[in-house]
């Protein structure tokens, strides 16, 4: 039995997550870490009340030294690492904090991870936006193509960790998964903002007209690979994780109306592009596949039926609830 710990253990993906190694990993204890308390039900669907669950908050920046005290009283066997600064559109301003958590707080925290014997893998989120706009499904090894700081940023830390695992022998895998969503996550991002629009007669506004495509998987198809990552990848590998073709934002959007049952014209309306906007996502996902059997399962009629469910379920709580991201240290 396997004790996780999940830095950026409070945002939607770290919950789902957590919720998907309680049920399926048989954990001796999962360790939520972020940098706020929990949010309300709607964001932290009750994660707080599972057996073999604790939370606590800690900034990683700021307090690296009550989250290393923390770790060392809990001994995780694997490390799971989504905190991040997030949100490439808005990294052209105060870019330097993208690098100050995404980069040099990360390399704080490895460095003094190298000193311990108790951790046998950690595994970084990172991001396809490094490979920037593609006309192909890339491979890990795609030169890199960041269009932001924040990609920059990620692929800094990428950098590190190969490095440190090669010369070091650090214990790393890094899983760089295309655009995820679930019920939880907050409102900026372009489903779940489609969701509460949709069910509260508000417009969302389809920046470029959406002609921009992603690649999409639930946080749950998420969760599965980075579970069986930490069970059965050789250490040092980076996988990619997507499904096999992209998807328009539009369509995305046609795709949520269509859940939603109303017209896709009465969900949206057409706003400008913006900064940086890259226009195709799309991974190759051979070699995740190839090592631990790991594909993406949900499709979009049962992810998208749950985000309506659980839009329904808080409506009350989310009607009110803000659609813009907002930078913090």
């Amino acid at each position: 039995m396997k004790k996780y710990a999940i830095l950026g253990g409070g945002g939607s993906f770290g919950i789902h997550t957590a919720h998907y190694l309680l049920d399926h990993a048989d954990p001796s204890m999962v360790i939520g870490i972020g940098r706020n308390p929990l949010r309300p039900e709607p964001f932290s669907l009750n994660v707080d009340k599972r057996k073999n669950y604790r939370y606590h908050a800690y900034h990683l920046t700021y307090e690296i030294d009550l989250l290393l005290e923390l770790l060392d009283k809990e001994k995780p066997d694997v490390i799971v690492n989504y905190a991040a600064q997030g949100e490439g559109a808005v990294s052209w301003k105060h870019s330097w904090r993208f690098f100050e958590t995404n980069s040099m707080a990360l390399a704080r925290l490895c460095e003094e991870l190298m000193k311990r014997d108790w951790l046998e893998r950690f595994i970084q989120i990172g991001t396809s936006e490094m490979y920037g706009s593609v006309e192909h499904a890339a491979k890990e090894d795609e030169p890199i193509k960041s269009t932001s700081p924040y990609a920059a940023s990620k692929v800094a830390f990428d950098m590190y960790l190969q490095s440190v695992h090669r010369f070091l022998t650090f214990p790393m895998n890094v899983i760089r998964p295309s655009n995820a969503y679930c019920p939880g996550q907050l409102l900026h991002r372009v489903i779940p903002k489609a969701i509460v629009c949709g069910l509260t007669g508000r417009k969302l506004p389809l920046q470029g007209g959406g002609r921009a495509e992603k690649s999409y998987i639930h946080a749950r198809d998420l969760a599965r690979a980075i579970h069986m990552v930490s069970e059965k990848a050789p250490l040092g590998t980076i996988y990619n994780a997507g499904p096999a073709e992209p998807t328009s934002i539009r369509r995305v959007v046609e795709l949520c109306a269509e859940a939603l049952d109303m017209p896709f014209e009465q969900l949206c309306e057409m706003a400008p592009d913006r900064l940086g906007q890259d226009s195709r996502y799309w991974l190759d996902s051979s070699a995740i596949y190839r090592d631990v059997g790991w594909k993406p399962e949900i499709d979009w009629t049962e992810g998208l039926a749950e985000m309506v469910s659980w839009g329904r379920k808080y409506l009350a709580d989310l009607r009110d609830w803000p659609m813009d991201y907002v930078l913090r240290g």
